[in-house]
């Protein structure tokens, strides 16, 4: 049986819940779009879309106000190309209105942190607004992809400083918690970036965009956990795709005061039926 290509998501989907993993990668039953999800997707897409903005007009004394709305901008304009997506979910008009301001306020609250850094990098450019945000202009939305391991995942934006890498994620999460299942999604992306470019980023960490950055030092046994994790999925999937050989995992993910898992009806998992 070959190997399924794996992601940080759907590894933590199958260490969360086995039968979860198996209804959504191998049944490949329908789910639901939610509003976080799609939220993150605009939110990741307008800080992807950033770093094209046309700064060559801004001036330094106007250049804060100016970053600001162009951030706006690309909201509104992402907000709009996800009008299909959003409408679907069925919310009431106050819901969308609290969401998306939701999303500006954490839109703004990155943008607060570039600003800081783009002010302490500018006399190392001489003072250019053009020049300074093209230096600290990451790589965004890389994709990686390893045959050894048949994994692949995308990396919000990778940093240069100076020698050093950092590999970055954004984040819309309520809680600014590097959780385990995060840090083996950044264990994976450590071992895709060596295996493509012969070392190791010097740090990794999460943009929790409600609250700050935070990073993580990278050392060996981060890639050493991801690989055991990996081994570990291609052991289970490679050898059987029989559903009663994923077991279900019932906590309270199973279903919550607002809501349930998108298989929840399928999996049954508190015998309801």
């Amino acid at each position: 049986m070959a190997k399924r290509v794996e992601s940080p998501s759907s590894i933590n989907t199958f260490k969360q819940c086995k039968r979860k993993y198996y209804y959504n990668y191998l049944a490949k039953l329908p789910t639901k779009p939610s509003i976080h999800t799609v939220r993150g997707n605009i939110a990741h897409s307008t800080l992807e879309d950033f770093y094209d903005v046309d700064v060559s007009s801004f001036s330094h004394e106007h250049h804060h106000q100016q970053f600001k709305v162009a951030l706006q901008r690309l909201l509104l304009k992402q907000w709009g190309a996800y009008k299909e997506e959003l409408s679907s979910l069925s919310l009431p008009k106050e819901k969308l209105q609290f969401y998306f301001e939701e999303t500006l306020f954490m839109i703004l609250n990155w943008c607060k942190h570039f600003l800081e850094e783009l002010e302490q990098e500018l006399p190392k450019h001489n003072n250019s607004i053009l020049e300074t945000f093209k230096a600290i202009t990451p790589t965004r939305e890389k994709e990686y992809r390893s045959e050894t391991y048949s994994v692949r995942g995308f990396v919000d934006a990778i940093r240069f400083v100076g020698d050093d890498v950092y590999i970055i994620d954004y984040k819309t999460n309520s809680k600014p918690e590097i959780k385990d299942s995060i840090k083996l999604q950044l264990a994976i992306y450590c071992l895709l970036y060596e295996e493509e470019h012969g070392h190791l980023p010097k740090k990794v960490g999460v943009f929790f965009l409600r609250e700050k950055l935070q990073m993580l030092d990278v050392d060996v046994s981060m890639v050493e956990r991801a690989k055991r994790e990996i081994a570990q999925i291609h052991a289970h999937t490679s050898s059987t795709e029989n559903e009663k050989d994923y077991t279900q995992t019932v906590t309270g993910l199973c279903k919550w005061r607002t809501g349930q898992c998108d298989f929840y009806d399928t999996c049954r998992p508190h015998n309801r039926y």
